[in-house]
């Protein structure tokens, strides 16, 4: 049995006048059925509240952006949940909601729990439907948007697939208005396709091409195939299981060779760092190597932050860049005093160190 997360975007469920499209969205759950009934498990990442929402208030005094997000998503999220559960019931399908926030994945206690949470409601039938909690997301530890947040939960609970539905059929290798454009039908996971990619916004939501790629890339990385399409095909789900070859996609080829579940934490936790490490360019370089290593305070140069032993570090080249990050094994205070040190454990060992 094969595990997949589904994406859904704003521009799949939203109609051109900003109101739900409920047809599409009928669809969409049609062929989740067709993909459950056909041996694989789902877990469904979507967007949708605020056009959920949008409709149902008219609000007579002026609301700045973060009020008509916290409004509009509250009052959508109860409709959005109650139509998907209309729609799962006609094939007595359970769908359960599960709301979370970026700092719900800040520490390896809050990780666990969600996904215990999804495993428990998988092993008994159920679909967990996914969102962010946009009613308390307002601060800038908000989720680029529900791809990046797709791309942690494809990766946290161990999937073989992410399908990230969008308006357009995949990642182009040029402007998709020019006629000799193509869409890429496959990328390695180590591929940069940065001259590709237009800086444009995807409609209704607040992620755009730059983003998608970005996820798809980590996410592949750490050994889940992800699939960019376009959730406005007919029947594209089925199609890109039945018969890929002809179906219109970007394929992001996964990593081999993936990393382990507590690396795979790390990963996305770099905005949730605490401290700070400048490293000399000897460390950088057996980092960077081909070998693994961990990083010693020995190569160490100066420590920013105050944090505790197990939290979350980022560290960094000579530019200030971010290279690597990991779980610290010293409190900020200890590291300090021991820099520049031989012959101790390491700051950070490499069951617990993420490079960039």
């Amino acid at each position: 049995m094969s595990r997949i997360v589904v994406k859904v975007g704003s521009n799949v469920l939203t109609r051109d006048d900003g109101k739900l499209d409920v047809t599409r969205m009928s669809a969409i759950v049609d062929q989740i059925v067709w993909l459950k009934k056909n041996g694989h498990e789902i877990i469904l990442v979507s967007s949708g509240a605020m056009a959920c929402g949008r409709n149902e208030l008219k609000v007579e005094n002026k609301l700045d952006s973060v009020e008509q997000r916290q409004l509009f998503s509250a009052l959508g999220q109860v409709k959005l949940i109650g139509l998907y559960y209309d729609l799962f019931r006609e094939f007595n399908i359970h769908v359960g909601q599960v709301l979370t926030m970026k700092e719900s994945f800040s520490t390896r206690g809050e990780y666990l729990n969600q996904r215990a949470c999804m495993n428990v409601m998988l092993k008994n039938d159920v679909i967990p439907i996914v969102n962010e909690n946009d009613t308390v997301s307002v601060t800038e530890l908000m989720f680029t948007d529900n791809d990046e947040l797709s791309g942690l939960i494809a990766s946290m609970m161990d999937c073989d697939t992410l399908i990230i539905l969008s308006n357009v059929d995949g990642i182009y290798n040029g402007d998709p208005k020019e006629p000799h454009t193509r869409v890429i039908p496959m990328v390695n996971y180590d591929r940069d396709l940065d001259e590709y990619i237009q800086e444009t916004k995807s409609g209704f939501g607040r992620g755009g091409m730059i983003t998608k790629t970005r996820i798809a890339r980590k996410v592949a990385e750490e050994g889940v195939r992800v699939i960019i399409a376009n959730g406005k095909t007919e029947n594209i789900l089925v199609d890109l299981i039945t018969h890929p070859q002809e179906t219109m996609h970007t394929e992001f080829r996964p990593n081999p060779n993936p990393t382990s579940q507590v690396k795979k934490w790390i990963a996305h936790s770099e905005d949730f760092a605490k401290g700070k490490i400048h490293i000399n360019a000897k460390a950088e370089e057996i980092l960077k190597g081909k070998k693994a290593a961990s990083l010693l305070l020995v190569g160490v140069t100066s420590i920013e932050g105050v944090f505790e032993e197990g939290d979350i570090i980022n560290v960094v080249d000579d530019k200030d860049k971010v290279i690597a990050v990991g779980r610290s094994s010293y409190s900020s205070e200890e590291a300090i005093k021991l820099i520049g040190e031989h012959d101790i454990k390491p700051l950070i060992h490499y069951d617990y160190l993420y490079m960039e």
